[in-house]
């Protein structure tokens, strides 16, 4: 006996998700990602330039906590450069600070690519 053929206008009903479990699983991963982001702040990462010349402290929230300029770095003749430096280090460290917090939340998120402001 052949087997029996469902009509191809015929599919399966729809599996419907678990709302409870995945309402519990969306609150783990809120608590979580607030205890890290509590962590951020006491986090620190630091950015040299200029041969360390220029470095900047900076917390985990983007905040700057430091700045700290070499005597050999400022030349009253070329502010220009001790500038230019400056904003550098800042850029630098906003750049890890940033990359210190998607790395930490991405470990909370597995990687969901949230879009932005919802890390």
């Amino acid at each position: 006996m052949a087997p029996r053929m469902m009509p191809a206008d015929r599919k399966e009903p729809p599996v419907k998700p678990n709302m409870q479990n995945m309402l519990t699983q969306a609150q783990r991963m809120q608590a979580e990602m607030a205890r890290v982001q509590e962590e951020l702040k006491d986090e620190r990462v630091e950015a040299s330039v200029g041969g360390g010349a220029v470095k900047v402290v900076m917390t985990g929230e983007l905040s700057v906590e430091s700045v700290t300029i070499a005597p050999s770095a400022v030349d009253p003749d070329d502010v220009a450069m001790l500038q230019d430096l400056i904003a550098a280090a800042v850029n630098e460290a906003v750049r890890q600070a940033q990359e210190l917090a998607s790395r930490k939340m991405g470990a909370v998120t597995g990687g969901l690519g949230l879009p932005g402001g919802l890390l």
